[in-house]
């Protein structure tokens, strides 16, 4: 039911776009009042041409088509697009306690060493001059 329903909404659309693109604009007839056009601006058309009928029940079959595949659409989906996998329970993990920090933080063990003084070549360590 809804590949046909598809099928005929696709079909009515491609139609609805055509038949609106073939017919006649009213813009056109502007134009042709300021340069002298046998019909008035806001006059009546008169009888409505089948171009317009056409149009009206082409619209009305569009809509008809667009509401039934919205209602199958909503009413039709019972499962989720996840319904084929499982899923597990989260495991619940005891965070560990972090220590509490000294209040004093402990000196290296080891004594600090200060470098030896650099030796640069053709001198005796480091030697100033005042």
């Amino acid at each position: 039911m809804v590949t046909i329903l598809t099928i005929v909404h696709i079909m009515v659309c491609v139609f609805l776009v055509s038949i609106v693109l073939l017919q006649h604009g009213k813009g056109a007839d502007i134009g042709a009042t300021f340069g002298g056009g046998g019909e008035s601006l806001f006059g009546t058309e008169g009888p409505v041409p089948i171009m317009n009928k056409i149009t009206t029940g082409v619209a009305v079959l569009f809509m008809v088509t667009s509401i039934s595949l919205a209602y199958i659409s909503a009413h039709s989906t019972t499962s989720s697009v996840m319904g084929g996998y499982e899923t597990q329970a989260p495991v619940e993990q005891a965070a560990p306690i972090a220590e509490p920090l000294p209040e004093k933080i402990p000196m290296p063990t080891t004594p600090y060493e200060e470098p030896a003084p650099a030796q640069f070549p053709g001198g005796e360590g480091n030697k100033t001059s005042e």
